[in-house]
C-alpha cells in the first residue's frame, strides 16, 4: 500500500524534526532543513514513495541536504549563529546532567559534518556501520573512521572542559 505525501508528512514530521536537531544541534536550522527536505520531497514525491523505505529515503535526503549546506558557500553568508563561547560557563542553579549535556552540545558544534552526521546516525538512529556507510555515501572503513575520530575528539573536548570546572 501506498503512503501519499500528506500521510507521510502527518506522521513523520515530528520524528524528523528530532533527527534535523540531532543533525544540526540548532533548532532553527532544523527547522530550515526540514522544510527543505520535505519540499523535494514532496516535489520527488513519486520516486520516494516507491522506495523500499520511503523514511529512510527521506532521512537520506536530509542528510545530503545537511551536508551539502556546509559546502556551499552560501552558508557561510546566511548563517547568522556565533560560534559557541566556550568561557561562558553553566549557570550553577541547573542540574549536573544538564551541564554536561550542554557540553556535550558544543563540543558536537565543533565536529566536522561527516563526524557529526556519523553519530546521529549511529547512536540516534542505531545504525549499523555499512547502514551508515550507505547513508552517507562511503565505505564502511571511512564510516568506521569518522565514528571514531568523533568519539575521541568529544572524550578529549568534553573531558578536558569537565575536568577544568567549566562544569562544576
Amino acid at each position: 500500500m501506498t503512503v501519499t505525501y500528506e500521510e507521510f508528512a502527518t506522521t513523520r514530521l515530528a520524528a524528523l524534526s528530532r533527527y534535523a536537531v540531532m543533525l544540526t544541534g540548532d533548532q532553527h536550522l532544523a527547522q530550515d532543513l526540514v522544510q527543505e527536505t520535505m519540499v523535494r520531497a514532496q516535489l520527488h514525491w513519486r520516486k520516494v514513495s516507491r522506495a523500499e523505505s520511503p523514511e529512510r529515503y527521506v532521512k537520506r535526503m536530509m542528510i545530503n541536504q545537511y551536508l551539502d549546506w556546509r559546502r556551499g558557500s552560501w552558508f557561510r553568508r546566511v548563517f547568522l549563529r556565533a560560534d559557541p563561547d566556550e568561557t561562558v560557563a553553566v549557570p550553577h542553579d541547573l542540574a549536573e546532567r544538564s551541564a554536561q549535556r550542554d557540553v556535550i552540545w558544543s563540543v558536537l558544534a565543533t565536529l566536522p559534518r561527516q563526524q557529526r552526521a556519523a553519530l546521529v546516525l549511529r547512536y540516534y538512529e542505531d545504525l549499523a556501520d555499512a547502514e551508515i556507510a550507505d547513508m552517507l555515501g562511503c565505505t564502511v572503513g571511512t564510516a568506521r573512521g569518522y565514528i571514531s575520530k568523533a568519539l575521541t575528539r568529544l572524550r578529549e573536548s568534553a573531558g578536558a572542559q569537565l575536568s577544568m570546572g567549566v562544569v562544576r
